[in-house]
């Protein structure tokens, strides 16, 4: 007969390949699952459950996008899951910081060091120390402590449990040797429950504790003959759920998803261990014997699918060595541009990607396989940083040839001779626009330098132009005297709509341009119109186009072409910030789950995703109406 306490060998896991081997092509060891018997079956799914035993579940924290994190980010977020979250659900998370934080570190040495052999250090003198490497390992350090400790916590409380278990058992066997019949069934009715409460224990221990404490079980039920009837009820509740797992048994058994089956029968065992007492014994063979058979076609089923993969590796190698033969064979020759590069990195990428999701190879061509991988990727790597490598030269040079505009510029500046400096300072400005790109995090350092001292000459330049302009002073008073007879007819409550505005705009132009040092009477001008907007209830958009038509009518009067240049950078550079707020915010909203619009939370962020539309639409609408001039 098939004793329901056999004690089984531990199954052989099935490991994906990312956590089985260094080499992530490293299939399972598929073709080695061995022909089992009923009695192998059943210890292969008992074995499972002695060594989840000691598990203690805890969900897992959710996993960022930590690729995208700076530096000073990924400390950050490692600092708040260390102070704020439990030590065991965070695992995954910090390991995950700690190989992309090495990565982007290591990174900045090699930069530094690069600039610091650059400059003509000596290679045995270089070291570079960061503020954020210390407070990141100080972190580590914490975390190291505090799962030092919970560890130490959780192998307490298995012992605590395994202790209070053996004192069960030793109070079954006391009431076993000291029956009183009247109220012994009671008794044993509390230490199961009581049984059932405790917590995981270690799982060297699992299988011999649960043995011991079944033989007591059954012990204390042969000596219950003493109150037969109890007995037989008992006897009755337990078949009818012993039953009901062997039925739930036999319907796995033609579960397709054979993974599911087997973790759902890892179940039912445990129930019929943990929870379901003994049952009479004429019934126990026959229950028993159906149910480890249903056990073992599940097993045989699992091993059929084992083979089943095993073809299917042998399949995966051709398709994986059709994909290798892609990418050794790529051609790069015609690549002459940044965008071809990129185009083909991501061609390639498809390949890789292809690649991996193939699946899995027989183990013993699986390193074979890798090699031949690694080996036509870095055939297309090297064409790739070569190419990288001349891009990266031609951006020093455009470097050098910017930093001597800008020495020109700031040389001239300051310049009297207003004749000569301001046709070598056009130019300066014109060979700057020849110029192609440079490294990335000089760019907006050196174009601040070289506007800075253009606009510092042109702007001396144009005060020049102003001085003693006696109309500029006349013009000036109108304007004056225009913005006090608008505010009266304002403070008159009179009706003021959009056409009365562009009215309004059109009188304010005709009385022409004020000097440079006069412009905040436009800044005045255009701070009524917005009052006006406000208080007659007109449009923000008509009102704030208004006001944009104005002050660039005004640069075309002047014929201040600098001035529209600047202002449609600005715009532009306005657009491209709008758009990743109202990105950044349509991101944040795609995490919060499960939470009603109505949510304050999610009615501000949509709130806010508005306003930044809006304004995006009002920076549109201004791009365009300088595009259409013609300058």
């Amino acid at each position: 007969m098939l004793d329901e306490t056999n004690k089984l060998p531990t199954e052989e896991n099935s490991t994906t390949p990312e956590n089985a081997i260094e080499n992530p092509e490293t299939p399972v060891n598929a073709d080695q699952e061995p022909e089992t018997s009923t009695n192998e079956a059943v210890d292969a799914i008992e074995d499972k459950i002695a060594e989840s035993s000691e598990n203690i579940e805890h969900a897992s924290e959710e996993m960022l996008d930590y690729n995208s994190f700076s530096l000073e980010d990924l400390v950050a977020e490692l600092s708040k899951l260390v102070k704020e979250k439990p030590v065991q659900s965070i695992t995954n998370n910090v390991n995950k910081i700690k190989s992309i934080f090495n990565v982007k570190f290591g990174e900045l040495i090699k930069a530094e060091k690069e600039k610091f052999l650059k400059e003509g250090g000596n290679i045995v003198d270089f070291h570079f120390s960061n503020p954020i490497k210390s407070t990141y390992n100080s972190i580590l350090y914490d975390y190291k402590i505090k799962k030092n400790k919970f560890y130490a916590d959780q192998e307490k409380q298995l012992q605590d449990n395994l202790k209070e278990k053996l004192n069960l058992i030793e109070e079954l066997k006391h009431l076993i040797d000291n029956a009183d019949g009247a109220s012994m069934y009671k008794i044993f009715k509390d230490i199961q429950t009581r049984w059932r409460e405790v917590g995981p224990i270690p799982r060297a221990k699992y299988s011999d504790t649960w043995r011991t404490y079944h033989h007591h079980v059954e012990r204390f039920y042969d000596l219950l003959h003493l109150n037969n009837d109890l007995r037989e009820l008992d006897f009755k509740h337990n078949l009818e759920e012993k039953l009901k797992l062997v039925a739930k048994a036999e319907e796995l058994a033609e579960l397709d998803d054979i993974n599911v089956a087997f973790k759902e029968l890892q179940v039912l065992h445990k129930l019929w261990k943990e929870e379901v007492g003994p049952i009479a014994r004429d019934k126990r063979e026959e229950v028993w014997e159906r149910f480890s058979a249903a056990t073992k076609k599940v097993h045989d089923k699992r091993h059929e699918y084992f083979k089943g993969l095993k073809s299917k590796f042998e399949e995966n190698v051709e398709k994986k060595l059709a994909v290798i033969s892609k990418i050794d064979s790529y051609d790069t020759s015609a690549n002459k541009t940044r965008s071809d590069w990129q185009k083909s990195i991501k061609e390639i990428e498809e390949l890789r990607n292809t690649f991996f999701a193939i699946g899995q190879v027989p183990r013993a061509k699986s390193d074979q396989i890798w090699k031949k991988f690694k080996e036509a990727n870095r055939k297309f790597n090297s064409e790739k940083n070569k190419f990288f490598k001349e891009i990266k030269k031609e951006h020093l040079e455009n470097l050098n040839k910017k930093k001597l505009l800008i020495e020109q510029a700031v040389a001239l500046k300051d310049s009297e001779d207003w004749d000569t400096a301001t046709d070598i300072m056009k130019k300066i400005q014109a060979d700057w626009k020849k110029i192609g790109h440079v490294p990335r995090k000089y760019s907006d350092k050196l174009w601040k330098e070289f506007k800075d001292a253009c606009n510092h000459y042109f702007d001396r330049l144009h005060a020049k132009q102003d001085e003693g302009n006696k109309e500029q002073i006349e013009i000036l008073n109108k304007k004056k005297d225009f913005i006090a007879e608008i505010k009266k007819a304002l403070e008159a409550k009179e009706k003021i709509t959009i056409d009365t505005l562009k009215e309004y705009v059109d009188t304010w132009q005709e009385m022409g341009q004020v000097s440079f040092d006069m412009r905040h009477i436009e800044a005045k001008f255009n701070k009524l119109l917005e009052k006006i907007g406000e208080e007659n209830k007109i449009d923000k958009v008509e009102v704030e186009m208004v006001k944009f038509g104005n002050l660039i009518n005004g640069y075309l009067e002047q014929k201040n072409y600098r001035k529209l240049d600047s202002e449609q950078l600005f715009i532009r550079k306005k657009i491209d910030e709008t758009v990743r707020e109202i990105q950044q915010l349509e991101n944040n909203i795609s995490f919060i789950s499960n939470v009603s619009e109505e949510n304050p939370l999610v009615k501000n962020v949509r709130n806010s995703i508005d306003e930044f539309k809006d304004k995006l639409a009002i920076w549109k609408a201004k791009l365009d109406y300088i595009k259409q001039l013609d300058y």
